[in-house]
């Protein structure tokens, strides 16, 4: 069952970076302006952090069956994401990448609980494919347009959107709620004063904002990274696939996070996961101009690195929160750092033209994790959090 839940979650994703990976042909053929690359992918991220919190507050898993909600979101989504294909204009794109992202929001959610119902014993490691499934839906696009760098962006927003009405039709069809289903667990705005005061709860919050400011931010732009390099990918469809390589690395890297989590805590594993990423984000300038194999190396060791610890965070969050406080603590943390990541995308095309060159871009990012392992080895040294 968790094999047909992650392959339903890739395809059901698989909309998230459509507009992303051919937005130099969509941002021509649509006259849509210089600053539209950001938003067609903070469209989506803004949609996603509205649609997890309306879901929250209503408490949609619990009113339908997370099998039919999933099913539906992601019909939802492949729909508003085929609509770019009749090209709307600039306000038109990102209400499309706004809905994509609304929908999506009744997907990795609700998905990420459907796997926790068939695991009482190593569940970390399952949360870990689940968030590996969403790293590839999320590459898959790149692949697209690297397969097909000859033809017309349309055939990756088709593939991206057939891709998810077929993960529906898994949502549908065959996957179901296992053997061990969560209590009624809401988001309460009245509760958001008592998650705030739980310290160790704080602290990973902490955490998870460092890790999401970089996150989003590298997946959204490496592929312009790359195709800048002199010595990389000039050609579209290598520096496709190349960003389908680093971001797939990321599967890998969620598997080993949750064996790592399961063996030495998730504060160790966090922090550990976050130190390396920080420190791919400050070599990857010095990289810029070669050799491509070091290039290469760095890229992929950050992109396994930037997403392994991420089912951890939620993990956590479960564990240092009260029972009737946890549906409040995890819409909080996940509609804290989807906002988070609207900024850093924005930021870096910023950077970008303020320096002439994608190369020092990324320094910008490394703050972030490096501050976020600070804030979890703090939290195991105070002993509420292995």
């Amino acid at each position: 069952m968790l094999g047909w839940l992650c392959l339903a979650v890739v395809l059901s994703l698989s909309p998230w970076f459509s507009a992303t990976a051919v937005a130099p042909e969509l941002i021509r053929d649509l006259a849509l302006g210089s600053a539209a690359g950001a938003w067609l992918t903070n469209g989506v991220q803004l949609g996603f952090v509205t649609g997890a919190l309306a879901a929250s507050l209503f408490n949609l898993p619990d009113i339908v069956r997370m099998n039919r909600l999933t099913a539906l979101s992601a019909g939802v989504a492949g729909l508003a994401n085929a609509a770019l294909l009749l090209e709307p204009g600039f306000a038109g794109a990102v209400a499309c990448r706004v809905f994509t992202g609304f929908a999506l929001a009744g997907v990795y959610p609700p998905a990420m609980k459907l796997a926790a119902t068939w695991f009482e014993r190593g569940r970390g490691l399952a949360l870990g494919f689940v968030i590996g499934a969403l790293t590839a839906g999320s590459s898959l696009p790149h692949l697209f347009r690297g397969l097909t760098s000859g033809l017309d962006w349309r055939v990756v927003v088709s593939l991206a959107s057939l891709s998810a009405l077929a993960g529906a039709a898994l949502f549908l069809m065959v996957v179901r709620e296992g053997p061990f289903p969560f209590s009624r667990a809401v988001f309460d705005p009245r509760q958001i004063g008592a998650v705030l005061r739980n310290r160790s709860l704080m602290l990973v919050n902490i955490g998870y904002l460092g890790h999401m400011w970089e996150l989003y931010a590298l997946w959204a732009w490496l592929l312009a990274y790359l195709t800048a390099s002199p010595v990389a990918f000039g050609g579209a469809a290598a520096g496709s696939l190349a960003t389908f390589a680093a971001l797939m690395a990321g599967v890998l890297g969620c598997i080993a996070g949750g064996l790592l989590s399961d063996r030495f805590g998730r504060a160790l594993t966090t922090a550990g996961m976050m130190i390396v990423s920080g420190t791919s984000a400050l070599l990857v300038g010095f990289v810029f101009y070669g050799p491509l194999v070091l290039l290469m190396a760095v890229v992929l060791v950050w992109g396994a690195s930037v997403i392994g610890d991420s089912a951890q965070f939620s993990a956590a969050a479960t564990e240092l929160s009260e029972r009737h406080l946890v549906g409040t603590a995890l819409s909080l943390q996940m509609g804290l750092g989807f906002a988070l990541t609207t900024v850093s995308i924005w930021l870096m095309p910023q950077l970008a033209g303020l320096m002439g060159s994608w190369r020092w871009c990324f320094l910008f990012l490394a703050p972030g994790p490096f501050l976020g392992a600070a804030a979890m080895l703090h939290l195991r040294r105070s002993g509420q959090l292995a």
